[in-house]
């Protein structure tokens, strides 16, 4: 199944979706509707919005509530991006310059919030309280996410067990919540439920860990960043951990002071030594892992072509190069 095969099953929701994107963009503060537009417009996979959509539909659920629920998830991690990318101070983001660069960091900031409130307000619409206690649980674990990570910006020390937690919780929470909620809204039963919910955070572990991969292996065209950003921002991803905890001393010692200082001055050293260290397969060798996880959780699906294309885009996200 080619990627876009993934998007073609549920490809009628998909266009409902956009449209309630669009409809709920809707401000009397113009400066509001052309930054929620930029940012909405941007492109990207919508892998959230797709997760809501197969995941309901593989249990059955055909209703307007779902691809409410998906445009709804779709707010929320548009209002991370926005607020993500003032933190990092980040000028690129999908191949163009983010919301910060062109209008400064209180515009974005400000309609991230309005994203976040409009992302509620299409909540209560829903009426279910089970979704909304799941993505409210969901929008409070991402925010400690983000602070736990900025804690360890330009800290060396920095365990793999705390940079999963930062994972877990800063990008895997939404791809759970998708899968979660839309089990929640569908009414499926508990087996079913707490499997979905397994399945989108070991995705969305996978996912990342692929991303802090491709910040050293990838190139700057195919990714629509810039390669080294992370490094730039002095954070301690896995392919940096691994490298300085079985690294030669040369290669630790490189890696650690990259992380202290910030910058990417010696970005082609430190991508020689995260490659010469096994850094690099190590991450993918576990991202693999969390995608056969997530593969696995699907077991408790009945057969369908909504399923189909979950366990192959667990493997595309494992196997793409941006």
């Amino acid at each position: 199944m080619q990627p876009q095969a993934f998007y073609r099953v549920v490809a009628d929701d998909f266009t409902a979706v956009d449209g309630i994107i669009r409809k709920q963009l809707t401000s009397r503060v113009p400066l509001v509707e052309k930054i929620g537009d930029y940012i909405i417009s941007a492109g990207g996979k919508r892998l959230r919005p797709l997760l809501v959509l197969l995941c309901g539909r593989a249990l059955g659920r055909q209703s307007n509530d779902l691809r409410l629920l998906a445009a709804t998830i779709e707010f929320l991690h548009t209002a991370t991006l926005l607020h993500d990318d003032v933190v990092d101070m980040s000028g690129m983001r999908r191949g163009r310059s983010t919301a910060n660069a062109l209008w400064g960091n209180a515009p974005s900031v400000l309609v991230g919030d309005f994203l976040y409130s409009r992302s509620f307000e299409m909540m209560v619409e829903l009426g279910s309280l089970p979704v909304m206690h799941i993505l409210s649980h969901a929008t409070r674990v991402i925010a400690e996410g983000e602070v736990l990570q900025l804690s360890k910006v330009r800290d060396a020390s920095t365990t793999e067990e705390v940079y999963m937690e930062v994972i877990r919780a800063k990008t895997a929470m939404l791809f759970e919540a998708s899968t979660h909620s839309a089990a929640a809204l569908a009414n499926a039963p508990a087996e079913q439920t707490e499997a979905l919910r397994r399945f989108g955070d070991r995705l969305g572990i996978a996912f990342q860990l692929v991303d802090d991969l491709l910040d050293y292996r990838g190139d700057s065209e195919t990714l629509g960043k810039n390669v080294g950003d992370d490094l730039a921002e002095g954070k301690p991803t896995l392919p940096l951990i691994y490298t300085m905890r079985e690294g030669t001393p040369e290669q630790a010692a490189l890696v650690r002071k990259a992380i202290q200082q910030g910058g990417s001055d010696d970005l082609e050293s430190i991508r020689a030594a995260v490659e010469a260290s096994g850094s690099l397969d190590y991450t993918a060798r576990l991202a693999r892992d969390y995608a056969a996880q997530a593969i696995a959780c699907l077991d408790a699906l009945p057969a369908s072509s909504y399923r189909d294309a979950l366990v192959e885009l667990s493997e595309f996200a494992v196997a793409r190069t941006h």
